[in-house]
């Protein structure tokens, strides 16, 4: 029984494959540069991109389950020909499916409602793992975070607990027609979250609230486009209600506690230390 893992090289990505091992299934790993895939023994990693239907010929062949993500490229684009790839996956005999932050608006969500597959969409909350993409630099270097909305509740779900649910629900099945908000077990603000981590590493972590237009600045002199500022401007300082409304759905689904902010900071203190 293979399982397909789409952006098998990605934050994500990498823990499905980890988790659909260690439940004893065998994975094919779909990725854009194999030859720097580094993933575990075992794994058959293939090439393809699936922005380009074209590439993809034979990589759903023998595939039982798999595991999309529902955008293309390093900027994060929505996926071009959703119908395209359902269609692919169908005519090989694939039986199942999650997409990582799926959209119902979206052309692959929109082709896997239309089809015969027993399709699930993952959505998870803020991502624990953009933690380093946003704070590490400045921890390192100065033991501060600057940021905005310094109040603002996050309920973090670790990328880890994300794979679980969606190795769960490919090996087993029952979970046609779901859409799954994820989340950590707790929601705390930024302040918190910076406090967390300093105690994580062994030092202080000094939390510098900027006003919206201080971030605007920041992030235009970090070298940010306008409608990435726009969009973060927005949605933290209007979290909506399901961003920091904690859910039991990964103890639910894989019958473990999902882990909180403090296990996640413990797990990466070292990309945060001098």
């Amino acid at each position: 029984m293979t399982m397909l893992v789409t952006g098998a090289t990605g934050t994500v990505g990498r823990h499905v494959v980890e988790e659909l091992l260690e439940a004893g299934r065998q994975v094919r790993a779909l990725t854009r540069n194999p030859a720097k895939a580094a993933l575990p023994e075992g794994v058959e990693v293939v090439a393809g991109d699936l922005a380009d239907p074209r590439s993809l010929g034979g990589v759903f062949d023998g595939v039982t389950g798999v595991h999309f993500i529902n955008f293309a490229g390093d900027d994060y684009a929505a996926l071009p020909d959703g119908a395209e790839l359902v269609a692919l996956a169908a005519k090989a005999g694939v039986r199942r499916a999650t997409v990582l932050g799926g959209r119902e608006d979206g052309t692959l969500e929109q082709a896997l409602a239309a089809s015969d597959l027993e399709w699930t969409l993952l959505n998870p909350v803020e991502f624990m793992s953009n933690t380093l993409q946003w704070w590490a630099r400045s921890v390192r270097t100065e033991g501060v975070v600057k940021e905005p909305f310094g109040d603002r509740l996050s309920a973090l779900v670790h990328e880890r607990d994300i794979a679980a649910v969606a190795a769960k629900v490919l090996a087993e099945g029952g979970h046609g027609g779901k859409a799954y908000t994820l989340t950590g077990p707790e929601a705390i603000t930024a302040k918190e979250k910076a406090a967390i981590l300093g105690s994580a590493i062994g030092k202080d972590v000094t939390f510098v609230e900027l006003t919206a237009d201080e971030a605007r600045a920041k992030w235009a002199a970090d070298g940010m486009g306008e409608q990435t500022i726009a969009f973060l401007i927005d949605a933290l300082g209007n979290t909506p209600e399901i961003g920091y409304t904690v859910v039991p759905t990964v103890r639910e689904i894989t019958g473990r506690e999902a882990r909180g902010f403090a296990q996640w900071a413990s797990e990466n203190a070292d990309a945060f230390r001098e």
